[in-house]
């Protein structure tokens, strides 16, 4: 059943349980040693906690909401709505601080917001293929691959402000092959149900994806403060999404004139600085 109201609904009950899970695993990635050993190691240090097991259940869980969206509207739509967890994060990460959210934060809280519903009510995005070929899929993928090994062997050489922010770019973009993944898994499952995922591709991918980001988004958390990573995090990723979404997936804003290209550009632009404002003043 196609409903972009449920679709919406999901989406944001993903991004406030994805939202506590941030919160909870960086904590524990600020506190974790860096002396090089295996036990010292941030994602040793991490899984070694309960309470990162509990952080993770909760993305885990978001992530099932995510995947529930997926399944009843299109990824244009829900993509969007998941930057939202950044609105969510700021006054769990101030409750964990012990402080106020601040009036300029709720002000870009709500630009956040305006601009999230403007791509989403303006854009009215359709619904693309169900199982894409996999010639759309090939260049995306090896695309990818080569400029994300590219930038984490730089990151490397990097301190660490500069390691936590390209660590979050490719956590961003990880994650973004992850939703673009997710859409099509629901989809393959819908129309060929699970004898269709165990004979494609797309799932052992998503799989395969989501461990990498998962491990990579702790160490960039480990890396640095949250603010050097979590901007690039929150904004690569629907930019990613978004882009293969129409690539791969076929899917379109259904926008017909110059002046509502011109208000989507603003809403994205308006997303994309209000994500790095609220990402740099809501949390150390």
């Amino acid at each position: 059943m196609h409903s972009n109201l449920l679709a919406v609904l999901f989406a944001l009950a993903s991004a406030l349980t994805i939202a506590w899970g941030t919160v909870v695993r960086h904590r524990i990635a600020e506190e974790a040693p860096a002396d090089g050993s295996l036990k010292g190691s941030p994602f040793w240090n991490a899984v070694s906690r309960p309470l990162w097991w509990a952080g993770t259940g909760t993305a885990l869980l978001g992530y099932g909401l995510q995947v529930v969206a997926l399944g009843f509207g299109t990824l244009l739509v829900v993509q969007p709505i998941l930057v939202l967890s950044l609105m969510f994060t700021l006054p769990l990460s101030a409750r964990y601080d012990g402080r106020r959210v601040t009036f300029p934060e709720m002000f870009w809280a709500g630009v956040l917001t305006v601009a999230v519903a403007v791509l989403v009510l303006l854009g009215r995005p359709i619904a693309g293929e169900p199982q894409p070929p996999l010639e759309r899929w090939v260049p995306a993928l090896a695309l990818g691959a080569a400029l994300l090994i590219t930038i984490e062997r730089v990151a490397q050489r990097q301190i660490r402000r500069e390691k936590a922010l390209l660590l979050g770019i490719v956590t961003g973009a990880l994650f973004g092959y992850v939703a673009v993944l997710s859409k099509a898994v629901v989809d393959i499952f819908i129309h060929g149900g699970v004898l269709a995922l165990i004979f494609n591709w797309e799932g052992y991918a998503l799989v395969l994806g989501a461990t990498l980001g998962t491990i990579v988004q702790q160490y960039s958390f480990n890396a640095g403060a949250l603010r050097n990573s979590l901007p690039a995090m929150t904004i690569t990723e629907p930019i990613v999404a978004f882009t293969l979404g129409y690539a791969v997936l076929g899917e379109q804003f259904r926008v017909d004139s110059l002046v509502g290209w011109f208000f989507m550009g603003l809403a994205l632009t308006a997303m994309i600085i209000s994500t790095v404002v609220l990402s740099r003043k809501g949390v150390g």
